[in-house]
C-alpha cells in the first residue's frame, strides 16, 4: 500500500520543548502509551530526550523497556499495568519504576525485588474518585503502612504517589485534588517520603498551575493533539501526518489508497474533508481498503491528499477529524494500523 504515516520528529522536539517550558518548575513526564500514540515507542523517545525530556510513563511494560533502552540510562521510566512476578523483575532490573495501585501488586513487587537483588522504585497509587485503579481511601493508611514496612525491609523504595482526575469539570477536578492532598498526608503519616508527587495530565496540567506538584504526565499535547472541544494550545503543533495516494479516477472520484482495514474510520465518509493538490475536497466514501474523494480538475494516479497533519497545507488535524466523528482528538491517529508505514522526518 501507498499510504504513509509522517512523523515530524523536528516538530516533536519543538513540542517538547514548548511542554517542559510550560510546565517549569514541574517536571514533564511525557507518555509513550499505546506505542507512543501509534508513533513508534523508540523514535519517540529518542527525539523527546534529545529534546530534554528526562521522564517517559507507559502504560505496559513493554512499552516502558522500548522508551528507557531508546532515550538512555539517564532517563527516569514509569510503566504503571500491573504485571506478573517475572515481568516485574525484568522491568526492575531494566532499571524501570513502577506504578502500583493495589496491595496484591505491591506484594508481587516486593518478591520480584528480592528475587532480583534490586530494591523496587514504585509510586504507590490513589483513587482519588475516578475509579479506574488504585487504593481507595479506607485502604489507604493501611496500604501505606504496609509499602513502609517493605520499605524497612529493604525490598522497595516508595519514590512517588499519583492518582488520575476525569478532567470532566474543574469542580471534579478541584474535589479529586483535595482527596489526593489527603492521600500525600495519610502516606507521609505512615512515615513514607515520596520525592515526587503527580496528578494531572495534559489539560488540567496547561491550564491550571496549582496542579502541577512535582510532575505532570503529558501525552496528547506532546504530539501536537489538543483536547476535544479545547482552544489551539500555543507553542506545539500535530506531528503526523496521514496521507495517501491516488490509484485511480472513476468518474467524479478519486480512489485513494487506504480503507478502514488500515485504521481510517468508515464514519468519517460524508463528515471530512481532506486536502489534495486542489484543496479541500469531500470524502465520499471509505472501503475497506480504498476510499473515494470528490476528483479535482487534473486529478491523476500518484496524486497525493493529506487526511490529517498540521494543518499547514489547509488539511485538518487529527482533533479535527476526531471532532467530526464524535470522539476524541487522539483516537484517528491511533487506530492507524500498524501495518501503515510510518516514515520519520528528522
Amino acid at each position: 500500500m501507498t499510504a504513509e504515516l509522517r512523523v515530524d520528529l523536528a516538530q516533536l522536539r519543538r513540542n517538547v520543548r514548548a511542554v517542559r517550558a510550560h510546565m517549569s518548575p514541574a517536571e514533564t513526564m511525557i507518555v509513550i502509551k499505546d506505542d507512543a500514540y501509534a508513533l513508534g515507542v523508540s523514535e519517540v523517545a529518542a527525539a523527546a530526550a534529545e529534546a530534554g525530556a528526562r521522564w517517559f510513563g507507559g502504560i505496559d511494560i513493554p512499552s516502558a523497556l522500548g522508551a528507557k533502552a531508546a532515550a538512555g540510562s539517564t532517563v527516569r521510566v514509569l510503566a504503571w499495568a500491573t504485571a506478573g512476578e517475572d515481568e516485574a523483575a525484568r522491568a526492575l532490573s531494566a532499571g524501570l519504576e513502577l506504578g502500583v495501585g493495589d496491595a496484591d501488586y505491591l506484594e508481587r513487587v516486593a518478591r520480584a525485588a528480592e528475587a532480583t537483588g534490586i530494591v523496587a522504585p514504585v509510586h504507590l497509587k490513589a483513587d482519588t474518585g475516578l475509579h479506574r485503579n488504585g487504593v481507595r481511601p479506607e485502604e489507604w493508611r493501611a496500604f501505606c503502612e504496609r509499602a513502609r514496612a517493605l520499605e524497612i525491609a529493604g525490598s522497595v523504595r516508595v519514590v512517588g504517589l499519583w492518582t488520575h482526575i476525569a478532567e470532566a469539570s474543574d469542580a471534579e477536578d478541584d474535589r479529586a485534588r483535595a482527596a489526593f492532598d489527603a492521600a500525600i498526608d495519610g502516606a507521609r503519616a505512615a512515615g513514607l517520603e515520596p520525592a515526587v508527587r503527580h496528578l494531572a495530565a495534559s489539560a488540567a496540567a496547561w491550564h491550571r498551575p496549582e496542579f502541577r506538584y512535582d510532575l505532570v504526565r503529558i501525552g496528547a499535547f506532546a504530539y501536537g493533539v489538543r483536547s476535544e472541544g479545547g482552544p489551539d494550545v500555543p507553542g506545539i503543533a500535530p506531528v503526523a501526518s496521514l496521507v495517501a495516494r491516488v490509484v485511480r479516477v472513476e468518474g467524479d472520484a478519486a480512489v485513494v489508497d487506504l480503507g478502514s482495514v488500515d485504521g481510517f474510520p468508515s464514519t468519517a465518509a460524508g463528515r471530512i474533508e481532506v486536502a489534495g493538490p486542489a484543496g479541500r475536497r469531500p470524502l465520499l466514501a471509505v472501503g475497506a481498503f480504498e476510499s473515494r474523494v470528490a476528483a479535482w480538475d487534473g486529478a491523476a494516479a500518484g496524486d497525493e491528499v493529506v487526511v490529517f497533519g498540521p494543518g499547514t497545507r489547509g488539511e485538518l488535524t487529527p482533533t479535527d477529524v476526531g471532532e467530526a466523528i464524535g470522539t476524541v482528538g487522539e483516537e484517528p491517529q491511533l487506530r492507524i494500523a500498524r501495518h501503515v508505514r510510518r516514515v520519520y522526518l528528522p
